[in-house]
Formats: C-alpha cells, sequence, structure tokens
C-alpha cells in the first residue's frame, strides 16, 4: 500500500496502466485529465489519512476505463450530445412520469408496451421505483437491494432492462432509476462477507461488538423507524451491533472505508452502461457517519457526491443525479450544484402546495418561491404534487411563525384535514406513521383522493389541475405519478395484504388503473376531466418559452386567496424570448379579482395561454375558484405583440 499525495499528476502517474498513450483511448483520455484533479482532491479530503486510498483510487480509475471501453456507441454519442446542449435538462418540453413497474405495468416487457401511453402524455423522462433483486417479504418497496446487477425475477432481466431503456431513449424518454447507495439489504453479498468477517469486506459496514458504540452514536442520532426498531443499530444473532437507519434489514454502508466508494462506483457505472439517464439518489443526508454529531448533512456526504460526479465526468458524462433530500428546507438546496446533484425534488413546494389547498391561504407558498426557490444556474428542480411516499410538512417553524403561526398546532391541523378528521374537509388521505402520543403523523393518498375527487367535492378536479398547473410552471422538471393523470383513487386494498397491510403508504400506490385509464378521453367523467385539462397544460407549456430554465420572479397579486408570480423566460439574449408569463393561481373557493392597478406594470393587452385567448389587463381580471392563469405580458411601456 503507498499513501496519497497532494499532487494530483504525480499520483496518476502512479496508477496509470503501463503502456504508451497512444495506446489509450484519446476521448477517455481527454476525460480523465479534466476529471482526475477533481476526483484526486476529493479522495484526498476524505481518505488522505489512510494507506489504502490510493490502492482505493487506482482501482477507480481502472475500472472507470474499463467501463468507459465498453460503454455502448450511442451512449457515447449521447453523451456527446449532451456535452454540446448540457442544459438538455432545463427545457420546457421535459416532463417526468414515475410509477412502480409491477403495479404499474406487470413487468418490464408492461412497461415497453405502455411507451405509447407515456409519449401520448408528452413524458420525457420516466423514473421506475426500485426493480432489483430484493429479500423475500418486506423490501420497503424495493429500497433493499440484494444485488444492483440483478432485476427482481418477477420483473424481468438486465437484458430486459436494457432493451426498455433503448426503447424509452428512441422515443426521446430518459431513464431514471433509484440508487440506493446509503445501504444495502441485509443478504446483500457485501453483507454476507461483512458479518463473516472475510477479508476485503470486514469494514464494509458499521460493525460493533457490543453497545458501548452504539450507544454513543445515539445520543446524537434521531430514529427514523421508531416502529420497526428503537435506534438506529439492530443486534446480529452472534450479538453484535450494525448500523440500520432505516429497517432492520438495511445495513448502512461504511463510506469512511474507500473501498466501499470504490465498489459503489462500479455498480453505478454499470448501470450508467445499462442506459440509466438520471439516478435518484437515494437518502443523501445520510451516508456518513461522525461521533457527536446527527450524522445527517455533514460535510463528506457532500464531497462524496462530487467524488461519485468526478467518475461519472470520467466514464458516464451525460448521467445526472437526482437529490432526495427529506431535511430542512434550507439544507435541500445544498445538496443542488453541477458538481453535485444537478437536479433535486422540491419538497417543501409540494407540500405548501397542499398546505394552500387545505388552509386557501397562498401565503407560505409565496414566501417559500419568492425566499427557497432560486438554485445555482445549470441546476433543476424536480417539482411534484405527490409522490410515491407519504406528505411530510417540513415547512421551516421559523417561516410560519413569520405569519404568527404555529408549527407544530398547523401540522397537526394538516394532519387532520388531510385523513377527514377536520370539518368540511374535502380530502381522504390516510394517516402514515401515526404516533397518538406525540400527535405527530404524516399523510398518505392518491392527489385525486387528497384534493376532493374521491370525497365528491365539485372542485375535486380543479384542485388536481391547479395542484399541477404549480408544479408544471414554477420552473425545472414536472414530474407525474401515473395514474394521477387520470384521477386514481385509494386503494384501500393494501390491507389485504400481509406484506403490505402495516404500511398505509400503498394506499397511495395503486395499480395500473385501467378503468380510468379507458375513459381518458371522456370528459364527462372525473378521469377524463382531469385527462383533458392535464394535457392541455402540458402541451401549454411545451410551446411557452418563457417557461423553461428555473428563473422566477416574484408577482403579490395583492388578493388573500391568489398564488403570484412571473416566469421571464431566458436572460441570454440568443433566446430572444422578450416577454413573461405571469402565473395566478386562485387557492380559494370564492371567485377573485386581480384588480387593475396591481396589474399596471404590464401592458394591457395580454394572452392567456391556457384558454388561447385574448385578455385586457386595464379592467382586471377575475379567477374562477381553484382555477388558474397562465398570462403572457409586456411591460406597459412596451408594445404588444403576439
Amino acid at each position: 500500500m503507498a499513501r496519497m499525495g497532494t499532487d494530483a499528476a504525480v499520483d496518476l502517474a502512479r496508477i496509470r496502466p503501463a503502456g504508451p498513450p497512444d495506446h489509450r483511448d484519446a476521448e477517455f483520455e481527454r476525460r480523465l485529465a479534466s476529471a482526475f484533479p477533481v476526483l484526486h482532491g476529493l479522495f484526498h479530503r476524505l481518505y488522505g489519512e489512510r494507506d489504502d486510498a490510493l490502492d482505493a483510487l487506482a482501482g477507480v480509475v481502472g475500472d472507470a476505463a474499463e467501463s468507459w471501453a465498453e460503454r455502448p456507441a450511442d451512449l457515447r454519442a449521447a453523451d456527446a450530445r449532451r456535452e454540446e446542449d448540457s442544459a438538455w435538462y432545463l427545457s420546457n418540453r421535459m416532463l417526468g412520469g414515475v410509477c412502480y413497474v409491477d403495479r404499474y405495468a406487470g413487468d418490464l416487457a408492461g412497461v415497453r408496451a405502455r411507451i405509447p401511453e407515456f409519449v401520448e402524455l408528452g413524458l420525457t423522462y420516466l423514473h421506475l421505483m426500485p426493480l432489483f433483486a430484493v429479500p423475500e417479504g418486506n423490501s420497503d418497496g424495493g429500497y433493499a437491494v440484494s444485488s444492483y446487477r440483478a432485476v427482481a425475477p418477477h420483473l424481468g432481466t438486465i437484458d430486459d432492462l436494457r432493451a426498455l431503456a433503448a426503447e424509452l431513449r428512441a422515443n426521446g424518454i430518459s431513464l431514471v432509476l433509484d440508487f440506493i447507495f446509503n445501504h444495502t439489504a441485509s443478504n446483500h453479498e457485501w453483507a454476507r462477507k461483512a458479518v463473516a468477517g472475510e477479508p476485503g469486506h470486514e469494514d464494509f459496514y458499521l460493525i460493533f461488538p457490543d453497545r458501548t458504540m452504539p450507544d454513543a452514536y445515539e445520543k446524537t442520532v434521531r430514529e427514523i423507524f421508531p416502529d420497526d426498531h428503537p435506534g438506529s443499530f439492530v443486534q446480529l444473532p452472534d450479538g453484535r451491533w450494525i448500523w440500520a437507519t432505516f429497517h432492520s434489514f438495511q445495513w448502512d454502508l461504511n463510506y469512511a472505508n474507500p473501498a466501499v466508494f470504490r465498489a459503489m462506483a462500479g455498480e453505478m457505472l454499470f448501470l450508467a452502461n445499462l442506459g440509466v439517464d438520471v439516478l435518484r439518489m437515494d437518502a443523501v443526508a445520510f451516508i456518513w457517519k461522525r461521533l457527536g454529531t446527527p450524522c445527517e448533512s455533514l460535510p463528506e456526504a457532500h464531497l462524496l457526491l462530487q467524488a461519485f460526479n468526478a467518475v461519472l465526468r470520467i466514464a458516464a458524462p451525460s448521467l445526472l443525479f437526482k437529490s432526495e433530500a427529506i431535511v430542512h428546507p434550507d439544507e435541500v438546496v445544498e445538496y443542488l450544484s453541477l458538481g453535485e446533484c444537478q437536479l433535486s425534488y422540491n419538497p417543501l413546494q409540494m407540500a405548501l402546495t397542499w398546505e394552500a389547498l387545505a388552509t386557501r391561504d397562498p401565503r407560505m407558498l409565496q414566501q417559500a418561491l419568492e425566499r427557497r426557490h432560486a438554485i445555482p444556474d445549470g441546476c433543476a428542480w424536480v417539482n411534484y404534487v405527490r409522490g410515491h411516499d407519504d406528505i411530510g410538512w417540513t415547512f421551516a417553524d421559523e417561516d410560519a411563525a413569520e405569519f404568527g403561526i404555529d408549527g407544530f398546532d398547523h401540522r397537526r391541523f394538516l394532519n387532520a384535514f388531510y385523513v377527514n378528521r377536520f370539518p368540511g374537509s374535502f380530502a381522504r388521505g390516510v394517516p402514515f406513521q401515526e404516533n397518538p402520543r406525540t400527535g405527530d403523523a404524516r399523510v398518505a393518498g392518491t392527489t385525486a383522493s387528497l384534493a376532493g375527487i374521491e370525497a365528491g367535492d365539485p372542485h375535486g378536479v380543479d384542485r388536481v389541475l391547479l395542484a399541477h398547473a404549480i408544479a408544471l410552471s414554477t420552473g425545472g422538471i414536472p414530474l407525474i405519478y401515473l395514474g394521477d393523470e387520470v384521477a386514481q383513487l385509494n386503494d384501500y386494498t393494501y390491507v389485504d395484504d400481509p406484506a403490505t397491510a402495516d404500511d398505509s403508504r400503498w394506499v397511495n400506490r395503486p395499480r395500473y388503473p385501467a378503468e380510468a385509464h379507458a375513459r381518458r378521453h371522456d370528459a364527462s367523467t372525473p378521469a377524463g376531466a382531469v385527462y383533458s385539462g392535464l394535457t392541455r397544460l402540458i402541451r401549454v407549456r411545451r410551446e411557452a418559452p418563457e417557461l423553461a430554465g428555473g428563473r422566477l420572479v416574484p408577482f403579490d397579486a395583492r388578493h388573500p386567496t391568489v398564488l403570484g408570480y412571473q416566469r421571464p423566460g431566458a436572460t441570454d439574449a440568443a433566446a430572444s424570448v422578450d416577454t413573461t408569463v405571469l402565473c395566478v393561481a386562485n387557492v380559494g373557493d370564492a371567485p377573485a379579482t386581480i384588480d387593475a392597478l396591481t396589474l399596471s406594470g404590464f401592458a394591457p393587452d395580454a394572452h392567456e395561454l391556457i384558454t388561447d385567448r385574448r385578455v385586457t389587463l386595464d379592467r382586471g381580471i377575475v379567477l374562477e375558484p381553484c382555477h388558474v392563469a397562465w398570462l403572457r405580458v409586456r411591460p406597459a411601456e412596451a408594445p404588444p405583440r403576439f
């Protein structure tokens, strides 16, 4: 073993394979020369004190070279295209969909059969929920991975996944998969070898002989799933204790060992060469542990993400990372950068959209758009109305306090409202992990059930469309949980299956809505009304260049139930976008008038894009309950030109 030095060029010369440079791949050498100094510096910061750091780094470079040599020609071509168009994912034509393979299509072949439906909806991005091999029984919905190189047998094979990726790509749809890299299943090969103490794997996980170290760590580490096990450790049959942040069968990897980084980088490159375009980086906040800290969002977690990115820049440069960080709003944005995660879920906007619908008050959402929407150039939010998990009320208490709102009491109200325990509620959600002693809970449910369609509320369809209109127009990549586009309702049969009965989140993971999908063109049905309205919004967005990118300018509509913001489009003069789209949304149950004075900063003639009609702003505008307007406007001094 040899220690790393501080000079990247010297260390690269020490680890490069023998042979003259002209026998090497010129493109790989170009990428290596560009990215290696970054990777070397990150490795030095993470592992520079270890004697095995240089060997691990040499292994990473060798693995990257082998992966590049095996990278299919069409993926190399995609790398080149996206290098020329590095902002491809910021387009207003981007539209995401997400589903479970088995529940939505049966298997991977079934997903391929649904590609025409995806194209009809307008998808350019498809996130397939975890599909890797998992243990029998409970696998946390696929988030306990037994092998990153094997598909769950009931879904198909790796070859099926490779073929699906190719066909999606041919139809203009990028494949997105989860990268569960904080932990593996307890039956993963690495886990079995670590428990057995096999050389090279004994330090892959955090295993302790007694409770001394677990007790010390747990003084500052919070419980995530107390219903599953107390604390952050579970006991092995031989009496030792192993770190398990989430479920007892999900064992955390020890990234303080550089061999773990190398091993997981290899799995990442394998997925990249299958044709995956985006990896959802699961549980990013938890990947580094240090005694005396909460072991969440530590600086080393960011260094690890940057190091994984540097490996990609060498061997799979077009692959992107999407952050899944359900943390304090100030911390979410910390994971967003071109060198870390280029994309990130926007859990605050999602939660506050539902908060605004329940309270008929958009102030907290307006505040979030004004204060927390801006992110680094070149990065994008993934805006969603709901996901596969529960809804947690992730707003900051200090933000709520500015409106005289007590965060604890407000969360209790929202939980009660969305599980139909509040008088007059339109929602039919289900509590998740409810704690009767503390009142803590989260909410599960499909969009249609939460928005009022299940309850027969007259504004149910409008709320579904309003929520999606916000996600579609605030910038970034909008993401639809497939089934929501046809107003799919809660699936209460989850309680009949022992494998899902104890997890109420399965209420919002229904199977493919065949009947609703068959009625998607019948506007007299909720399925048809939602599908018609949503596809109209999608088409309009695709034709509105102002809605590309993520730049957002606040707008005060001066009405207690109206949310407002402006999308001025690209700042690049070459983009020739000289108009702004003014977005206004009435979350109230009564019509809302935005008066002429409030709109006087714009030229009087405007174009309402959703309805494709001219609007005269000097008379003010009226928004019907739970309705949205996207107005193409110009400054008051500019002559109208449409």
